[in-house]
């Protein structure tokens, strides 16, 4: 059974990471590549918000004895294969676990102009991930 407890403190963390990050919402190209700090700030409130999605996805995976994973993208992908999440927000969400990947892995890739998208067209995104996520519990 999904641990309702566990998937909501995780839903909780979202929630605020969303919430913080969206401050920065109107944030221009320009300006997030003139300040190490703001970029700091909203590459690791991203990281974490889609690593907690990553965190739900594999708990309900394991839980519903689900096809096991190797990356935070393939956990979406099992998800939309088990009918758990609708198509369009699991490509959303597979390309999310991409950015965090060059977010971690690849720092100095980070494409501002790509951030700033997020910023703008797909915090919404997190917060479908969350009512979806409050199905599964």
């Amino acid at each position: 059974m999904v641990d309702r407890d566990l998937t909501l403190r995780k839903l909780a963390n979202l929630d605020l990471y969303v919430r913080q990050v969206s401050e920065y919402r109107d944030l221009t190209v320009e300006q997030y590549r003139r300040d190490w700090k703001i970029q700091r700030i909203i590459e690791r409130s991203l990281q974490m918000a889609i690593e907690v999605c990553a965190d739900i996805a594999t708990h309900v995976i394991a839980d519903r004895g689900l096809r096991v994973p190797t990356t935070y993208a393939e956990a979406f992908e099992v998800l939309v294969e088990a009918g758990l999440l609708d198509a369009r927000l699991g490509e959303t969400m597979v390309r999310m676990s991409q950015f965090r990947n060059v977010i971690v892995h690849q720092y100095t890739e980070i494409d501002p102009a790509i951030v700033v998208r997020i910023l703008r067209e797909h915090l919404e995104d997190f917060a479908r991930f969350r009512a979806t996520a409050l199905t599964w519990v």
